[in-house]
């Protein structure tokens, strides 16, 4: 029996380092060849072992995730064109990226960026690996009501960065929120896939123990409630959170029974430290419940 389970947690583990090996290398050479390389498994078995883990074949997930990067560009970078686009996901041609486009998400990719509705294209995006993987992750716990220092963005979500640089400089200078010994979270107040880019707010929070004190940067006090919570941990960029973030409303919540409270769900990002990986980000999503 521990042989079989050393034998599994060994095979899972060459299977998600190509996983991982996708996610940041997606411009670069991803065929069977060197993705079965990366595996340490034959050519002639990759494939099957691959799909088996994944629940799609190799070059169709290689592609979804081209796509997806791809969609997001398209959304996010007003100087980005069609060509650009297709180029940077390994197509030969805008017109091969826009019938694979179309043909994943039932809209072309022109269409998309005038206006990008993410939530189908999540509901398209359905990778039985991650929702299997999501699944047996959920926990519930009961968090503790935790006292922040919170500054509020307010408008497109592609410069929340420029926020978090503004409360970060707030954090260097009050002192009253280390980023070593205290936590960072983060909450946002509406769907950025759904909400208009002016309308989107964002709290960036810091923990703190005592007042937060004057300043100049917009930093006000503010408190997220206690309460249960059930827990799923996002794994990469915090800018694939939403393949996470669905099918928990999608697929968990409904079976599991239980309902939600009326806060928005909050992020704890466990890699905050800027030599972290991006592939290894670790960030907790709490979905609030009653």
């Amino acid at each position: 029996m521990q042989v079989h389970t050393d034998a599994t947690t060994t095979y899972t583990k060459r299977l998600n380092a190509v996983l991982a090996y996708i996610d940041v290398n997606l411009e670069g050479d991803l065929s069977v060849e060197a993705l079965s390389r990366i595996a340490n498994f034959s050519k002639f078995h990759f494939h099957r072992q691959f799909a088996a883990y994944v629940g799609v074949p190799v070059a169709r997930y290689v592609q979804l995730m081209r796509l997806r990067g791809a969609a997001r560009q398209l959304a996010s970078q007003a100087s980005c064109t069609v060509l650009d686009a297709a180029l940077d996901a390994g197509f030969d041609s805008p017109e091969s990226f826009s019938r694979a486009f179309k043909r994943a998400f039932g809209t072309t990719p022109s269409a998309f960026r005038r206006d990008p509705k993410w939530q189908i294209w999540s509901a398209t995006f359905v990778v039985p690996y991650l929702s299997r993987k999501l699944t047996m992750q959920v926990r519930i716990i009961d968090f503790s009501e935790t006292r922040v220092a919170a500054l509020e963005h307010c408008g497109p979500a592609g410069l929340v960065n420029e926020s978090v640089r503004k409360f970060i400089d707030w954090r260097k200078q009050s002192g009253q929120s280390p980023l070593a010994s205290s936590r960072t979270f983060g909450i946002p107040h509406n769907n950025p896939d759904t909400t208009p880019a002016e309308a989107f707010r964002f709290d960036i929070c810091g923990e703190i123990d005592e007042p937060v004190a004057p300043n100049d940067y917009g930093v006000r006090a503010s408190v997220i409630p206690g309460g249960r919570c059930a827990v799923v941990r996002h794994t990469g960029s915090t800018d694939h959170v939403g393949e996470t973030i669905y099918p928990i409303y999608r697929d968990w919540l409904p079976a599991s029974g239980q309902e939600l409270r009326d806060h928005p769900l909050f992020f704890h990002y466990l890699s905050v430290s800027q030599d972290t990986p991006q592939d290894q980000w670790q960030t907790d999503i709490y979905i609030p419940l009653v």
